[in-house]
């Protein structure tokens, strides 16, 4: 019987409320109790991990990665992308379907499941995409994939821009019960490299308004209720103010309460377009960077509400993609393994929001919005998913030691504190930066950098 102790820390469980010091308990990859322990058994198959000074919580979750296979295993793998989620504390991600080929049908979506297993750091749920070939032409095979293990939908990276295509689509995913997670961006306006305005004029840079993602958003809801508000629409990745806004009173009343949310990411809650001034590549995102008072408006409408879920949308590119003039660089930027120090940097130290509230919105928000049963909480059987976190610890991100394939990270040599110092998956301590703190067992087993991890992802 395998048996794991978390002791002294911190534990924090938004599902239930919970907030106490105390003891969790782990048996055969289950959470067994949560309270104190008086003498925590080290045994060959128990072992102890030293949570003083730590938070405690359910193991995070991410519902916006992209892990590039197949078809562009140069930028990242679902194996590197595993550990780069373990590396940062998260303990399950849902991966988006914009890879060559799309994951548009059960056969794909069961080949990243397998791929996940084969690995064997975090879990890894795929989202299925709305259209064949992420074309928004023709639905793809929305049951079939449900089926085989999709936990929600999207075509992200490219907005479904006609109305009826996703009008059928509302229907079709509501019968399964699965979320639709929309890019929103109107094709005819959005585009272009960096926010529109006088800075992008004056870099001489083609401009994205953000009335792109404002129309989509709103022929979506008004859809969603011709339909009877009967699906689940999940906006990915808010970049406007006035995005927070259409959100906010689609959930004034209690149907669009229960079926309209939204993300945020940590790149939008912390930078501007004027990051763009340098023609950096790494500060091209898509949306794109905005202004600060969209910045406020974001954090506002976490403080109230609206957005109930925190998402990197994290996303790997080769230095090919990446280095070249900021026009021809591909859009996205790596978010896995400093996400949660820039959470705490913008929304813990900026009292924003509590420490409760913010891992709510990384763990149990997230498992509600994909259905992800066992996960995001610690109750009594629920899965052995947790993560350690030292609110304290000051680092200095750096890309170069990043579990993931790819570099491209505008954060790298930020100095950050907080961080994920152990990652819980199934009972298995997958990630330990501190060895010191785990007592018993087979130490070999656990992981003390992003570096190993790449060794046991097997790149």
């Amino acid at each position: 019987m395998a048996r794991l102790t978390i002791t002294n820390g911190r534990v924090i469980d938004p599902g239930s409320g919970f907030d106490e010091q105390t003891d969790l308990v782990l048996v055969d990859g289950k959470v067994a109790s949560l309270g104190k322990v008086s003498r925590p058994e080290v045994a060959s198959d128990s072992r102890v991990l030293d949570a003083s000074g730590c938070i405690v919580c359910p193991g995070l979750i991410d519902v916006h990665v992209h892990f590039r296979e197949p078809g562009q295993e140069e930028k990242e793998t679902i194996a590197t992308g595993a550990a780069a989620a373990v590396a940062g504390g998260f303990t399950s991600v849902c991966c988006m379907p914009n890879t060559q080929p799309a994951l548009d049908d059960d056969s794909r979506i069961e080949f990243v499941t397998r791929q996940a297993q084969r690995a064997g750091l975090a879990n890894v749920y795929p989202i299925g995409a709305i259209t064949k070939g992420r074309e928004g032409k023709e639905l793809a095979e929305i049951a079939l994939m449900a089926a085989s293990g999709a936990v929600g939908f999207s075509d992200d990276g490219i907005g479904v821009a006609s109305a009826g295509v996703m009008a059928k689509a509302l229907s079709y995913i509501a019968m399964t019960g699965k979320v639709l997670m929309q890019h929103c961006e109107d094709p005819e306006l959005g585009g272009g490299s960096m926010n529109a305005g006088a800075l992008a004029t004056r870099l001489g840079l083609a401009g994205w308004p953000r009335v792109a993602e404002e129309l989509m958003i709103q022929r979506d809801i008004m859809l969603n209720r011709a339909q009877g508000s009967k699906t689940r629409y999940h906006v990915q990745h808010l970049s406007s103010g006035g995005s927070v806004e259409l959100i906010r009173r689609a959930r004034a009343d209690k149907a669009g309460k229960a079926t309209i949310t939204a993300e945020a990411s940590p790149h939008h809650l912390l930078l501007t377009e004027e990051s763009c001034a340098g023609y950096d590549p790494n500060y091209k995102m898509n949306p794109p960077l905005r202004a600060q008072h969209d910045i406020d408006e974001l954090i506002e409408g976490i403080k109230d509400g609206t957005i109930t879920v925190l998402a990197t949308d994290h996303a790997p590119h080769t230095l090919e993609d990446k280095q070249v003039e900021f026009t021809a660089a591909a859009y996205g930027i790596l978010g896995l393994e400093c996400a949660l120090p820039l959470y705490i940097k913008a929304l813990i130290d900026s009292d924003a929001i509590s420490w409760p509230k913010l891992i709510e919105m990384m763990t149990v928000n997230g498992a509600d919005l994909c259905g992800l049963t066992g996960k995001g909480r610690l109750g009594v059987g629920d899965d052995a998913d947790v993560t350690v976190i030292d609110p304290k610890q000051a680092w200095t991100i750096c890309a170069d030691q990043f579990a993931s394939r790819s570099r491209n990270c505008p954060f790298h040599g930020w100095n950050v504190t907080g961080r994920a110092v152990a990652t819980v998956v199934g009972g298995e301590v997958k990630l330990a930066l501190d060895n010191g703190r785990v007592k018993g067992g087979d130490d070999d087993t656990v992981i003390n950098s992003a570096q190993a991890l790449l060794q046991t992802a097997a790149v």
